[in-house]
Protein backbone atom coordinates (compact mmCIF):
# COMPACT_ATOMS: atom_id res chain seq x y z
CA UNK A 1 0.00 0.00 0.00
CA UNK A 2 1.71 3.41 -1.13
CA UNK A 3 1.53 6.44 1.23
CA UNK A 4 -0.83 9.57 0.03
CA UNK A 5 1.07 12.45 -1.32
CA UNK A 6 -0.65 14.36 1.67
CA UNK A 7 1.72 12.83 4.16
CA UNK A 8 4.89 15.23 5.11
CA UNK A 9 8.03 13.99 6.29
CA UNK A 10 8.98 16.31 8.98
CA UNK A 11 11.86 17.00 11.11
CA UNK A 12 11.27 17.04 14.98
CA UNK A 13 12.66 20.32 16.36
CA UNK A 14 9.84 22.59 17.34
CA UNK A 15 9.32 26.02 16.58
CA UNK A 16 7.66 28.06 19.39
CA UNK A 17 4.87 30.12 17.81
CA UNK A 18 3.44 31.82 21.55
CA UNK A 19 4.13 31.64 25.45
CA UNK A 20 2.15 29.76 27.06
CA UNK A 21 -0.10 28.38 24.18
CA UNK A 22 -1.57 24.65 23.85
CA UNK A 23 -4.53 23.27 24.69
CA UNK A 24 -6.23 20.05 26.19
CA UNK A 25 -8.43 17.89 24.73
CA UNK A 26 -10.47 14.44 26.32
CA UNK A 27 -12.97 12.80 25.24
CA UNK A 28 -16.12 11.76 27.06
CA UNK A 29 -16.86 7.60 26.89
CA UNK A 30 -20.52 6.11 27.84
CA UNK A 31 -20.57 3.54 29.93
CA UNK A 32 -23.55 1.21 31.71
CA UNK A 33 -24.41 1.58 35.16
CA UNK A 34 -22.95 -0.80 37.35
CA UNK A 35 -23.76 -1.78 41.35
CA UNK A 36 -21.06 0.45 42.94
CA UNK A 37 -19.58 -2.87 44.87
CA UNK A 38 -19.06 -4.82 41.09
CA UNK A 39 -16.33 -6.29 40.40
CA UNK A 40 -14.19 -5.01 37.91
CA UNK A 41 -14.78 -6.92 34.72
CA UNK A 42 -11.72 -6.67 31.91
CA UNK A 43 -11.66 -7.43 28.58
CA UNK A 44 -9.00 -9.86 27.72
CA UNK A 45 -7.11 -7.01 25.82
CA UNK A 46 -6.76 -4.91 29.15
CA UNK A 47 -5.75 -8.33 31.01
CA UNK A 48 -3.07 -8.66 28.51
CA UNK A 49 -2.27 -4.97 29.04
CA UNK A 50 -2.49 -4.60 32.54
CA UNK A 51 -0.05 -7.81 32.88
CA UNK A 52 2.39 -6.09 30.63
CA UNK A 53 5.79 -4.87 32.59
CA UNK A 54 5.89 -1.33 32.55
CA UNK A 55 9.18 0.72 31.71
CA UNK A 56 9.32 2.76 34.96
CA UNK A 57 12.67 0.93 36.18
CA UNK A 58 14.17 1.88 33.10
CA UNK A 59 12.96 5.13 32.75
CA UNK A 60 13.79 5.76 36.55
CA UNK A 61 17.61 5.02 35.26
CA UNK A 62 17.82 6.52 32.40
CA UNK A 63 15.75 10.19 32.26
CA UNK A 64 18.45 11.90 34.02
CA UNK A 65 20.79 11.66 31.20
CA UNK A 66 18.24 13.27 28.62
CA UNK A 67 18.26 17.03 28.14
CA UNK A 68 15.96 19.72 26.90
CA UNK A 69 17.70 22.11 24.35
CA UNK A 70 16.50 25.46 23.59
CA UNK A 71 18.05 27.86 20.49
CA UNK A 72 17.75 30.78 19.31
CA UNK A 73 18.97 31.88 15.77
CA UNK A 74 18.97 35.50 14.14
CA UNK A 75 16.20 36.50 11.52
CA UNK A 76 16.69 34.46 8.46
CA UNK A 77 15.27 34.18 4.81
CA UNK A 78 14.80 30.48 4.96
CA UNK A 79 12.72 28.38 7.29
CA UNK A 80 14.02 26.29 10.52
CA UNK A 81 13.71 21.92 9.91
CA UNK A 82 12.40 20.42 6.74
CA UNK A 83 8.84 19.96 6.03
CA UNK A 84 9.13 18.57 2.55
CA UNK A 85 7.64 15.36 1.29
CA UNK A 86 10.20 12.87 0.89
CA UNK A 87 11.05 12.43 -3.10
CA UNK A 88 13.59 14.19 -5.05
CA UNK A 89 15.86 16.86 -4.57
CA UNK A 90 13.81 18.99 -7.01
CA UNK A 91 10.72 17.94 -4.60
CA UNK A 92 12.52 19.68 -1.76
CA UNK A 93 13.48 23.07 -3.21
CA UNK A 94 10.70 23.52 -4.81
CA UNK A 95 8.40 23.42 -1.46
CA UNK A 96 12.04 25.23 0.32
CA UNK A 97 10.91 28.18 -2.13
CA UNK A 98 7.81 28.63 -1.65
CA UNK A 99 8.12 28.85 2.55
CA UNK A 100 10.30 30.91 1.96
CA UNK A 101 8.25 33.41 -0.32
CA UNK A 102 5.53 32.95 2.34
CA UNK A 103 7.58 33.75 5.11
CA UNK A 104 11.37 34.31 4.58
CA UNK A 105 11.39 38.30 5.28
CA UNK A 106 10.60 40.44 8.25
CA UNK A 107 10.80 37.35 10.66
CA UNK A 108 12.17 38.35 14.64
CA UNK A 109 14.54 36.06 16.02
CA UNK A 110 13.02 32.64 16.47
CA UNK A 111 13.58 30.56 19.40
CA UNK A 112 13.54 26.60 18.72
CA UNK A 113 13.20 23.08 21.10
CA UNK A 114 15.13 19.82 20.77
CA UNK A 115 16.38 16.90 22.50
CA UNK A 116 19.59 15.38 23.93
CA UNK A 117 20.61 12.80 25.83
CA UNK A 118 24.57 12.70 27.44
CA UNK A 119 27.00 10.28 26.16
CA UNK A 120 30.01 11.42 28.61
CA UNK A 121 30.26 12.89 32.37
CA UNK A 122 32.29 15.43 30.92
CA UNK A 123 29.07 16.99 29.53
CA UNK A 124 29.10 15.85 25.88
CA UNK A 125 25.57 15.44 24.28
CA UNK A 126 24.19 14.41 21.29
CA UNK A 127 21.49 15.46 19.18
CA UNK A 128 19.95 16.22 15.57
CA UNK A 129 22.34 18.72 13.46
CA UNK A 130 18.80 20.65 12.45
CA UNK A 131 17.55 21.05 16.07
CA UNK A 132 21.32 23.75 16.45
CA UNK A 133 22.00 24.22 12.60
CA UNK A 134 22.05 28.27 12.47
CA UNK A 135 21.33 28.64 15.85
CA UNK A 136 23.00 31.99 17.31
CA UNK A 137 22.81 30.75 20.95
CA UNK A 138 22.30 27.00 22.67
CA UNK A 139 21.03 26.37 26.43
CA UNK A 140 20.72 23.02 27.50
CA UNK A 141 18.41 22.50 30.75
CA UNK A 142 18.96 19.32 33.08
CA UNK A 143 16.74 16.93 34.43
CA UNK A 144 17.24 19.05 37.82
CA UNK A 145 16.44 22.15 36.12
CA UNK A 146 19.70 23.69 36.13
CA UNK A 147 20.66 25.90 32.71
CA UNK A 148 23.77 25.66 30.77
CA UNK A 149 25.41 27.85 27.95
CA UNK A 150 26.50 24.74 25.05
CA UNK A 151 28.94 24.92 22.32
CA UNK A 152 28.55 22.92 19.17
CA UNK A 153 31.57 21.03 19.22
CA UNK A 154 31.01 18.94 15.37
CA UNK A 155 27.89 18.87 13.15
CA UNK A 156 27.21 16.47 10.80
CA UNK A 157 24.39 17.45 8.22
CA UNK A 158 24.80 14.72 6.09
CA UNK A 159 23.71 12.24 9.12
CA UNK A 160 21.54 14.83 10.77
CA UNK A 161 23.76 14.90 13.92
CA UNK A 162 25.55 17.54 16.01
CA UNK A 163 27.78 17.14 19.58
CA UNK A 164 27.26 20.06 21.76
CA UNK A 165 29.51 20.63 25.27
CA UNK A 166 28.59 22.04 28.25
CA UNK A 167 30.31 22.55 31.39
CA UNK A 168 28.34 21.28 34.67
CA UNK A 169 30.85 21.72 37.01
CA UNK A 170 30.04 18.29 38.03
CA UNK A 171 30.32 14.75 36.96
CA UNK A 172 27.19 14.60 34.63
CA UNK A 173 24.38 10.75 34.46
CA UNK A 174 24.91 9.43 30.97
CA UNK A 175 23.38 6.88 28.59
CA UNK A 176 25.42 4.17 26.12
CA UNK A 177 24.71 3.47 22.96
CA UNK A 178 23.77 -0.07 22.09
CA UNK A 179 24.15 -2.17 19.54
CA UNK A 180 21.11 -1.08 16.77
CA UNK A 181 21.95 -4.17 14.34
CA UNK A 182 21.07 -6.24 16.56
CA UNK A 183 17.40 -4.50 17.27
CA UNK A 184 14.96 -6.77 16.03
CA UNK A 185 11.45 -5.73 14.30
CA UNK A 186 9.41 -6.35 17.29
CA UNK A 187 11.51 -5.00 20.16
CA UNK A 188 10.02 -2.71 22.37
CA UNK A 189 11.23 1.05 22.31
CA UNK A 190 11.16 3.70 24.99
CA UNK A 191 11.42 7.53 23.62
CA UNK A 192 12.53 9.98 26.25
CA UNK A 193 12.23 13.60 24.92
CA UNK A 194 10.99 17.37 24.42
CA UNK A 195 7.70 17.42 22.54
CA UNK A 196 6.19 20.92 22.01
CA UNK A 197 8.23 22.03 24.74
CA UNK A 198 6.79 19.06 27.52
CA UNK A 199 10.24 18.38 29.19
CA UNK A 200 10.71 14.98 30.04
CA UNK A 201 8.12 13.33 28.24
CA UNK A 202 8.01 9.29 27.61
CA UNK A 203 6.56 7.69 25.00
CA UNK A 204 6.31 3.49 24.39
CA UNK A 205 6.10 1.30 21.43
CA UNK A 206 7.87 -1.17 19.27
CA UNK A 207 10.61 -0.84 16.76
CA UNK A 208 8.28 -1.47 13.72
CA UNK A 209 10.75 -1.89 10.52
CA UNK A 210 14.63 -0.63 9.70
CA UNK A 211 16.83 0.56 6.36
CA UNK A 212 14.06 3.85 5.93
CA UNK A 213 14.64 6.05 3.11
CA UNK A 214 13.59 9.31 3.44
CA UNK A 215 16.13 10.85 0.91
CA UNK A 216 16.96 13.48 3.53
CA UNK A 217 21.17 12.44 3.04
CA UNK A 218 22.93 10.27 1.44
CA UNK A 219 23.43 7.52 4.15
CA UNK A 220 19.38 7.55 4.86
CA UNK A 221 18.56 4.31 6.72
CA UNK A 222 16.49 5.06 9.75
CA UNK A 223 14.73 2.60 12.12
CA UNK A 224 10.81 3.55 12.28
CA UNK A 225 9.10 3.33 15.34
CA UNK A 226 5.52 3.25 16.49
CA UNK A 227 6.12 4.93 19.76
CA UNK A 228 4.76 8.38 19.87
CA UNK A 229 7.09 11.21 18.73
CA UNK A 230 6.43 15.12 17.82
CA UNK A 231 8.10 18.20 17.11
CA UNK A 232 10.24 18.88 19.96
CA UNK A 233 11.47 15.04 20.37
CA UNK A 234 14.38 15.73 17.83
CA UNK A 235 17.83 14.58 19.02
CA UNK A 236 15.72 12.46 22.10
CA UNK A 237 17.28 8.84 22.50
CA UNK A 238 15.25 5.91 21.75
CA UNK A 239 16.07 3.12 24.35
CA UNK A 240 15.53 -0.51 24.11
CA UNK A 241 14.44 -2.81 26.99
CA UNK A 242 18.09 -2.62 28.58
CA UNK A 243 18.33 1.53 28.76
CA UNK A 244 20.74 1.15 25.86
CA UNK A 245 20.32 3.66 23.04
CA UNK A 246 19.41 2.43 19.80
CA UNK A 247 18.13 5.35 18.12
CA UNK A 248 18.19 9.20 17.69
CA UNK A 249 14.30 10.56 16.92
CA UNK A 250 14.67 12.41 14.40
CA UNK A 251 11.18 12.62 11.98
CA UNK A 252 7.85 11.27 11.52
CA UNK A 253 5.57 10.90 8.74
CA UNK A 254 2.41 13.13 9.51
CA UNK A 255 -0.21 15.37 7.76
CA UNK A 256 -1.45 17.22 10.22
CA UNK A 257 2.23 18.18 12.47
CA UNK A 258 1.38 15.43 14.69
CA UNK A 259 1.97 11.65 15.31
CA UNK A 260 0.26 9.79 13.86
CA UNK A 261 2.63 6.18 15.13
CA UNK A 262 5.22 6.99 12.29
CA UNK A 263 8.45 8.03 13.56
CA UNK A 264 11.92 7.65 12.43
CA UNK A 265 15.67 7.56 14.09
CA UNK A 266 19.25 7.53 13.17
CA UNK A 267 20.14 3.92 14.04
CA UNK A 268 22.75 4.14 16.96
CA UNK A 269 25.55 2.50 15.14
CA UNK A 270 25.73 5.44 12.48
CA UNK A 271 25.38 7.66 15.38
CA UNK A 272 27.68 6.43 17.87
CA UNK A 273 30.69 6.26 14.65
CA UNK A 274 30.02 9.84 13.94
CA UNK A 275 29.95 11.28 17.58
CA UNK A 276 33.27 9.53 18.36
CA UNK A 277 34.66 11.73 15.37
CA UNK A 278 33.13 14.64 16.31
CA UNK A 279 34.26 14.71 19.54
CA UNK A 280 37.74 13.62 18.72
CA UNK A 281 38.63 16.11 15.86
CA UNK A 282 34.97 18.20 15.40
CA UNK A 283 35.05 16.70 11.92
CA UNK A 284 33.75 13.16 9.89
CA UNK A 285 35.72 11.65 7.62
CA UNK A 286 34.18 9.36 5.44
CA UNK A 287 36.04 6.32 3.55
CA UNK A 288 35.62 6.88 -0.71
CA UNK A 289 35.27 4.68 -3.66
CA UNK A 290 34.62 7.39 -6.49
CA UNK A 291 31.82 6.18 -8.19
CA UNK A 292 28.53 7.36 -8.89
CA UNK A 293 25.83 4.93 -9.06
CA UNK A 294 22.13 4.62 -10.09
CA UNK A 295 19.72 1.84 -9.57
CA UNK A 296 19.33 -1.20 -11.55
CA UNK A 297 15.98 -1.51 -12.90
CA UNK A 298 14.64 -4.46 -14.29
CA UNK A 299 14.18 -3.10 -17.93
CA UNK A 300 17.96 -2.11 -17.52
CA UNK A 301 19.08 -5.80 -16.32
CA UNK A 302 17.12 -7.06 -18.93
CA UNK A 303 19.15 -5.09 -21.37
CA UNK A 304 22.36 -5.69 -20.21
CA UNK A 305 21.80 -9.71 -19.68
CA UNK A 306 21.92 -9.70 -16.28
CA UNK A 307 18.90 -12.45 -14.75
CA UNK A 308 18.45 -10.10 -11.49
CA UNK A 309 17.78 -6.45 -10.18
CA UNK A 310 20.21 -7.20 -7.80
CA UNK A 311 22.95 -4.67 -6.27
CA UNK A 312 23.48 -1.32 -8.24
CA UNK A 313 24.58 -0.14 -11.17
CA UNK A 314 28.01 2.00 -11.73
CA UNK A 315 27.26 4.67 -13.80
CA UNK A 316 30.71 6.89 -13.45
CA UNK A 317 33.80 5.92 -12.12
CA UNK A 318 36.24 9.22 -11.47
CA UNK A 319 39.50 8.60 -13.42
CA UNK A 320 41.81 9.28 -10.24
CA UNK A 321 39.60 7.60 -7.42
CA UNK A 322 39.86 4.49 -5.89
CA UNK A 323 38.01 2.00 -8.15
CA UNK A 324 39.31 3.82 -11.11
CA UNK A 325 42.63 2.09 -9.45
CA UNK A 326 41.23 -1.17 -8.90
CA UNK A 327 39.96 -1.62 -12.26
CA UNK A 328 35.91 -0.82 -11.72
CA UNK A 329 34.59 -0.07 -14.73
CA UNK A 330 31.24 1.86 -16.05
CA UNK A 331 28.62 -0.27 -16.29
CA UNK A 332 29.41 -3.35 -13.86
CA UNK A 333 27.05 -4.25 -11.33
CA UNK A 334 28.31 -3.77 -7.98
CA UNK A 335 26.68 -6.91 -5.97
CA UNK A 336 28.24 -7.23 -2.62
CA UNK A 337 30.94 -5.12 -0.19
CA UNK A 338 33.29 -7.71 1.76
CA UNK A 339 30.48 -10.34 1.19
CA UNK A 340 27.40 -8.39 2.21
CA UNK A 341 24.97 -8.18 -0.48
CA UNK A 342 23.83 -5.05 -1.14
CA UNK A 343 20.34 -3.74 -2.04
CA UNK A 344 21.11 -0.07 -3.40
CA UNK A 345 23.37 2.10 -4.01
CA UNK A 346 22.47 4.21 -0.53
CA UNK A 347 23.35 0.97 1.68
CA UNK A 348 27.17 0.79 -0.78
CA UNK A 349 27.81 4.37 0.27
CA UNK A 350 26.68 3.46 4.20
CA UNK A 351 29.64 0.91 3.87
CA UNK A 352 31.79 2.59 2.29
CA UNK A 353 32.07 5.82 4.10
CA UNK A 354 32.25 3.64 7.65
CA UNK A 355 35.66 2.38 6.11
CA UNK A 356 38.79 4.27 6.85
CA UNK A 357 41.15 5.48 4.23
CA UNK A 358 43.79 2.58 3.57
CA UNK A 359 41.35 -0.09 4.50
CA UNK A 360 41.13 -2.90 1.84
CA UNK A 361 37.64 -3.89 1.00
CA UNK A 362 36.81 -6.91 -1.38
CA UNK A 363 33.69 -5.77 -4.42
CA UNK A 364 31.96 -8.25 -6.07
CA UNK A 365 30.93 -7.10 -9.09
CA UNK A 366 29.30 -8.37 -12.19
CA UNK A 367 30.60 -7.81 -15.69
CA UNK A 368 29.70 -9.48 -18.73
CA UNK A 369 27.63 -11.85 -17.50
CA UNK A 370 29.99 -13.40 -14.30
CA UNK A 371 30.50 -11.94 -10.99
CA UNK A 372 33.93 -11.42 -10.24
CA UNK A 373 35.76 -10.25 -7.31
CA UNK A 374 38.27 -7.27 -6.91
CA UNK A 375 40.44 -5.42 -3.68
CA UNK A 376 39.87 -1.81 -3.49
CA UNK A 377 42.02 0.40 -1.28
CA UNK A 378 39.21 3.06 0.38
CA UNK A 379 40.18 6.29 -0.28
CA UNK A 380 39.69 9.63 2.07
CA UNK A 381 36.40 11.59 0.86
CA UNK A 382 37.84 14.52 -0.76
CA UNK A 383 36.56 17.66 1.14
CA UNK A 384 33.88 19.44 -0.58
CA UNK A 385 35.76 22.05 -3.11
CA UNK A 386 32.98 24.76 -1.85
CA UNK A 387 33.85 28.77 -2.06
CA UNK A 388 32.37 30.86 0.19
CA UNK A 389 31.37 35.01 -0.31
CA UNK A 390 30.03 35.40 2.97
CA UNK A 391 33.02 36.81 4.22
CA UNK A 392 34.85 40.14 3.54
CA UNK A 393 38.24 39.54 1.28
CA UNK A 394 40.65 41.46 -0.02
CA UNK A 395 38.87 44.49 0.48
CA UNK A 396 35.57 43.34 -1.15
CA UNK A 397 32.65 43.75 1.23
CA UNK A 398 30.44 39.83 1.53
CA UNK A 399 27.95 39.05 -0.87
CA UNK A 400 26.37 36.36 1.65
CA UNK A 401 26.92 33.09 -0.74
CA UNK A 402 28.55 29.54 0.03
CA UNK A 403 28.67 27.45 -3.06
CA UNK A 404 29.64 23.85 -3.89
CA UNK A 405 30.73 22.34 -6.83
CA UNK A 406 28.38 20.36 -9.43
CA UNK A 407 29.79 16.91 -9.21
CA UNK A 408 27.87 13.73 -10.49
CA UNK A 409 26.26 13.09 -7.60
CA UNK A 410 24.96 16.87 -7.74
CA UNK A 411 23.74 16.44 -11.10
CA UNK A 412 21.95 13.38 -10.49
CA UNK A 413 20.34 14.58 -7.67
CA UNK A 414 19.62 17.52 -9.90
CA UNK A 415 18.00 16.33 -13.38
CA UNK A 416 20.84 17.41 -14.66
CA UNK A 417 22.90 16.34 -17.62
CA UNK A 418 26.08 14.31 -17.15
CA UNK A 419 28.14 17.86 -18.78
CA UNK A 420 26.17 20.24 -16.79
CA UNK A 421 28.83 22.84 -15.22
CA UNK A 422 28.57 25.44 -12.61
CA UNK A 423 28.14 26.14 -8.93
CA UNK A 424 25.58 25.05 -6.41
CA UNK A 425 24.52 27.93 -3.84
CA UNK A 426 24.74 25.64 -1.05
CA UNK A 427 23.87 27.99 1.48
CA UNK A 428 22.19 31.83 1.31
CA UNK A 429 22.98 33.78 4.59
CA UNK A 430 20.14 35.86 5.65
CA UNK A 431 19.94 39.43 5.08
CA UNK A 432 22.41 39.12 2.88
CA UNK A 433 22.67 41.37 -0.59
CA UNK A 434 22.65 37.70 -1.74
CA UNK A 435 19.36 37.21 -0.23
CA UNK A 436 18.04 40.50 -0.62
CA UNK A 437 18.41 39.62 -4.68
CA UNK A 438 16.35 36.49 -4.76
CA UNK A 439 19.27 34.22 -5.16
CA UNK A 440 18.17 30.59 -3.20
CA UNK A 441 19.70 27.65 -1.71
CA UNK A 442 19.64 24.78 -4.57
CA UNK A 443 20.08 27.71 -7.72
CA UNK A 444 22.82 26.55 -9.81
CA UNK A 445 24.88 29.53 -11.13
CA UNK A 446 26.03 28.85 -14.79
CA UNK A 447 26.94 32.60 -16.00
CA UNK A 448 28.26 35.67 -14.27
CA UNK A 449 28.47 38.81 -16.11
CA UNK A 450 27.58 37.46 -19.42
CA UNK A 451 30.14 34.53 -19.11
CA UNK A 452 29.72 31.05 -18.21
CA UNK A 453 31.53 29.44 -15.32
CA UNK A 454 32.45 26.11 -14.72
CA UNK A 455 32.50 25.50 -11.41
CA UNK A 456 32.62 27.59 -7.53
CA UNK A 457 36.15 29.14 -8.31
CA UNK A 458 34.87 30.53 -11.51
CA UNK A 459 31.85 32.29 -10.35
CA UNK A 460 34.11 33.84 -7.44
CA UNK A 461 36.54 34.84 -9.32
CA UNK A 462 33.88 36.92 -11.88
CA UNK A 463 31.62 38.33 -8.99
CA UNK A 464 34.62 39.67 -7.11
CA UNK A 465 36.00 41.16 -10.16
CA UNK A 466 32.46 43.15 -10.56
CA UNK A 467 33.04 44.40 -6.70
CA UNK A 468 36.97 45.44 -7.57
CA UNK A 469 35.15 47.31 -10.93
CA UNK A 470 32.59 49.13 -7.99
CA UNK A 471 29.78 47.74 -10.22
CA UNK A 472 26.65 48.09 -8.36
CA UNK A 473 25.19 45.09 -9.54
CA UNK A 474 26.31 41.47 -11.77
CA UNK A 475 24.24 39.55 -13.76
CA UNK A 476 24.10 35.93 -12.59
CA UNK A 477 22.77 33.36 -15.22
CA UNK A 478 20.98 30.67 -12.61
CA UNK A 479 19.49 27.60 -12.75
CA UNK A 480 16.35 26.88 -11.02
CA UNK A 481 14.18 23.82 -11.31
CA UNK A 482 14.63 23.21 -15.09
CA UNK A 483 14.34 26.58 -16.36
CA UNK A 484 17.21 29.42 -16.48
CA UNK A 485 16.92 33.00 -14.65
CA UNK A 486 18.73 36.05 -14.53
CA UNK A 487 19.35 37.49 -11.22
CA UNK A 488 21.03 40.94 -10.55
CA UNK A 489 23.03 40.26 -7.55
CA UNK A 490 23.39 43.27 -6.25
CA UNK A 491 26.88 44.54 -5.06
CA UNK A 492 26.68 47.99 -3.84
Amino acid sequence: MTLKRSLAAMLLASTILSAGGGYLAARAFAANTAPLNAPAVLAPQAQALAARPGFADLVEKVKPAVVNIATTEKPQARPRGLNAQPGSLEEFFRQFMEQQQGQGRGRSPQHALGSGFIIDPAGYIVTNNHVVDGAAKIVVTLEDGSEHAAIVQGRDPKTDLALLKIEAGKPLPYVAFGDSDKARIGDAVVAVGNPFGLGGSVSAGILSARGRNLNNGPYDSFLQIDAPINPGNSGGPIFDAEGRVIGISTAIYSPNGGSIGIGFGVPANLAASVTEQLKASGKVERGWLGVSLQPLTEPLAKAMGRPSTDGVLVNNVLPDGPAAAAGLRQGDVITALNGRALRDGRELATQVAGLKAGDTAKLTYWRDGKEKVLAVTIGSQPAEQSAALTQEEAGAEPVGLALAPLDPAARGQLGLERDARGAVVADVAPSSKADESGVQRGDVIVGVAGKPVADPGEAVAAIRQAQHEKREAVALLVMRGGTTYYIALQLA
